[in-house]
């Protein structure tokens, strides 16, 4: 695993110039909580990613772990790394739990779900990015976004989420 941290490391370093962007995409499949116990995520797969995570920002960049999944058990753990350094994008975690931990550590974003996009109403959608917006956007470091990329998703319901948005998501004075 330290071969592969500096591996990951190296490689991104070195191609970071051609993208001029900051943030590093990291999709992690296989890391949820359903695909290894949580003795196994500690031991085999928390200490490398956390190694790349630190290593990355300690380099200027912003590393954006996609979390495929669910993540609720992960969350302490995760919640280590450097104060504003990372920003998690979840897809089916619990975010009142993932605001509650790392609110004050990170960014979060996500977990509007691709399935309710492609398939639900625009009212389905408006009061999903409204219970986000309440639970996650409190004190700052809440991004809103699909819980996963959406390839088909219905016009108006991207309509509906952007609404939802400019509706529930400004930031008052």
């Amino acid at each position: 695993m330290d071969w592969y941290v500096k591996l990951t490391v190296e490689g991104t370093i070195k191609n970071f110039p051609m993208t001029a962007n900051p943030i590093c995409l990291m999709p992690l499949h296989k890391g949820d909580d359903t695909f290894m116990s949580d003795k196994q995520f500690a031991e085999f797969y928390w200490p490398p990613l956390r190694a790349i995570l630190v290593a990355l920002v300690n380099e200027g960049l912003v590393p954006m772990p996609f979390a495929e999944g669910r993540y609720n058990r992960r969350l302490k753990e995760i919640a280590d790394t450097p104060r504003s350094g990372v920003m998690w994008w979840f897809d089916q975690t619990d975010m009142k739990e993932a605001k509650r931990v790392l609110g004050d550590v990170c960014c979060i974003m996500g977990n509007v779900p691709a399935s309710t996009i492609a398939t639900g109403t625009p009212d389905q959608i408006r009061d999903n990015c409204r219970r986000l917006i309440e639970d996650c956007a409190p004190g700052g470091g809440y991004i809103l976004g699909g819980g996963a990329s959406v390839d088909n998703g219905k016009f108006e319901n991207f309509k509906a989420m952007m609404d939802a948005a400019k509706e529930y998501g400004v930031y008052k004075k």
